[in-house]
């Protein structure tokens, strides 16, 4: 009778965490951007997905992206910092939603942060992988 009394136990113990999960989301929000210039069609705008509300960190990628296009890649590069951290912040709130397009979008954060890391990055590799990631975002819409 203990082992069924155990199982259920654990059952309701990971229902339980899995259900806190889908309530809270993220828990921490990722930060606002600096520059709301580039951000104008996105900032007021929620970005409702699969994966939950996704705003936040698509004005990041368009803040990144303007940077890029003024070719200040040392801006961009600090920035997507910002985008990398809130990210990984909220991955255990947002990847159960949709695990799939989870990693479709991490791979596309993962191109567009070894673009902007590389030893040598170039406006042009810099600014192809932010509009493939902007692609990817807007692919998750809806």
């Amino acid at each position: 009778m203990s082992k069924v009394q155990n199982m259920i136990r654990h059952v309701a113990i990971v229902s339980a965490i899995f259900m806190l999960g889908i309530a809270t989301g993220c828990s921490k929000p990722a930060d606002k951007p600096n520059d709301t210039a580039n951000a104008g069609t996105t900032t007021n705008q929620r970005f409702a997905s699969k994966l939950g509300d996704l705003s936040e960190f698509r004005t990041i990628a368009v803040d990144v992206s303007g940077l890029v296009a003024k070719d200040d890649l040392a801006a961009a590069k600090a920035r997507i910092k910002d985008l990398e951290t809130s990210w990984d912040a909220a991955e255990a709130g947002i990847k159960p939603r949709a695990a799939n397009d989870w990693h479709v979008l991490d791979k596309a954060i993962d191109r567009a942060l070894s673009a902007l890391r590389d030893g040598n990055p170039t406006q042009a590799d810099c600014q192809s992988s932010m509009d493939d990631l902007l692609k990817t975002f807007d692919l998750m819409k809806g």
